[in-house]
């Protein structure tokens, strides 16, 4: 399997023991490191990441689109609670998580154990439609999907009060952000941000 498709499926199942966890049902209803998330609300996110894979998968494969990258995909979101972006996932997160915890896990589970076989037989020039029909290959897509996983995993364990496992696709994530960052700011801007901080006003780095 490609090695995109593979790092998919490792940083998946490296993050539901933590979403398995205990004190994740316990506080759900509790407030998140996130602003204006609980931590049912960040779990629902979080399993979203796999659940949204299937349903691009299940949409008609899109025709005479040119696709656009994994950091063409992030380089509108940001960190504005009122954007209509953030409202929009909040509202969804809010509602997936009124299943409760164990339903919410099963719902993680059944996607991951149907994407092992799925992504092993997907070519890969295969196209998928996501959010508000923008198109991309799978393999981009699934770069999003890593660096959601990873970055709402570390959310939820400092919710939790443990410690963040190996995440399998942090290397993936990183680079990705700083392709986001690149693309907003201009590479100039990101070399500063990472050699010479002072010179960062902008703090380019910041990207989701």
């Amino acid at each position: 399997m490609a090695e995109t498709r593979s790092t998919f499926l490792a940083a998946t199942e490296a993050a539901r023991p933590v979403v398995a966890l205990p004190e994740a049902s316990l506080r759900w209803e509790e407030p998140s490191a996130l602003r204006e998330m609980t931590v049912g609300a960040l779990v629902a996110h979080l399993v979203r990441a796999v659940t949204n894979v299937e349903r691009g998968l299940a949409a008609p494969v899109p025709e005479g689109v040119e696709p656009i990258t994994a950091a063409a995909y992030f380089v509108d979101v940001n960190a504005d609670l009122a954007s209509a972006n953030n409202v929009r996932v909040r509202a969804t997160s809010d509602e997936e998580a009124l299943v409760g915890h164990r339903a919410t896990l099963g719902r993680m589970d059944r996607g991951l154990e149907r994407l092992r076989g799925r992504l092993e037989s997907e070519p890969a020039d295969r196209l998928v439609t996501v959010r508000d029909g923008e198109v991309l290959l799978l393999d981009e897509y699934l770069k999003s999907r890593i660096l959601e996983i990873t970055v709402h995993t570390d959310d939820l364990c400092v919710s939790l009060g443990r410690e963040t496992p190996v995440l399998p696709g942090l290397e993936m994530s990183t680079t990705l952000l700083l392709h986001v960052a690149a693309l907003r700011h201009g590479d100039l801007a990101v070399l500063r941000a990472l050699a010479r901080r002072e010179r960062d006003r902008d703090e380019v780095l910041r990207v989701i």
